[in-house]
């Protein structure tokens, strides 16, 4: 029976670490979001994250031969109709446009959804990417066309992780900042924008506690133009908060970046 129970904790301990094989992006890790344009790959970052679909698995592998991580972008929250797979969503998924953009909103509880969505983890599996930016995943508190509950939002985004996790990949947690303390212990960084913009950041420190990375992006004109120091005292927060901040355009294509690293 003694060896039983040693054998048991064991398997248990092995477990444990099989489980966390996976890349966890620490506490001011360095990063870059590019996620259209031509692929800028000279940045002396530990992070890249670029569009799933777009990206080439031969660009990925020239990334990691460079020394980068590489998180992959995919929407699990909205129907974008120029993917690949776009004739994979049933009309009942789909709900309402989303607010400035030109993707809709669908219906998690949709069963069939999970299948497109483990599909595209199992993609980018297959690419080679160390983690995954799963976008669109706070739909419970927007105009879906869907009466989303929170549970539904919760058991949906913890689907998710356990996908990225079986493949081996990281998840970033985006933008869910009120489920994020039911969260934070099974996603393995944030990826935010605009906090500072809307004053909450504070929602974001259950990551860093963990020493888990907030990749944090702002897209206010002030910040670029450093309209009286705003840009200076941003960043003077961010480092404070212990935040991965840039200051970016809206279409993410490289037109300028600025980091407070």
């Amino acid at each position: 029976m003694k060896w039983m129970i040693i054998f048991a904790f064991l398997s248990l301990l092995h477990a444990e670490v099989i489980e966390k094989t996976w890349y966890t992006p620490k506490v001011n890790t360095s990063w870059q979001w590019q996620l259209t344009g031509t692929l800028n790959l000279n940045y002396n970052v530990e992070i890249y994250d670029v569009d799933l679909f777009d990206t080439s698995k031969k660009t990925i592998r020239l990334l990691h031969k460079k020394g980068k991580k590489v998180i992959c972008y995919l929407s699990a929250g909205s129907y974008e109709n120029w993917r690949a797979d776009a004739h994979q969503f049933s009309e009942a998924m789909k709900g309402k446009k989303m607010d400035g953009w030109d993707e809709l909103w669908l219906d998690i509880r949709n069963p069939q959804l999970k299948s497109i969505m483990s599909a595209r983890i199992k993609l980018a599996q297959e690419k080679g990417c160390d983690g995954i930016e799963a976008d669109n995943i706070d739909g419970y508190v927007n105009e879906s066309g869907f009466p989303l509950t929170a549970k539904e939002q919760l058991d949906y985004n913890k689907f998710l992780a356990s996908q990225a996790h079986k493949r081996g990949l990281s998840i970033g947690l985006k933008n869910d900042l009120d489920q994020i303390k039911k969260l934070v212990n099974i996603y393995d960084f944030a990826i935010n924008e605009q906090c500072h913009e809307y004053d909450e950041c504070d929602k974001l420190k259950p990551f860093i506690e963990q020493n888990k990375a907030v990749l944090n992006v702002e897209y206010t004109q002030k910040y670029k133009n450093n309209f009286q120091g705003a840009r200076d005292n941003l960043c003077a927060n961010a480092q404070k908060e212990q935040f991965s901040t840039l200051i970016m355009p809206y279409d993410l294509d490289d037109s300028f970046r600025y980091s407070c690293d």
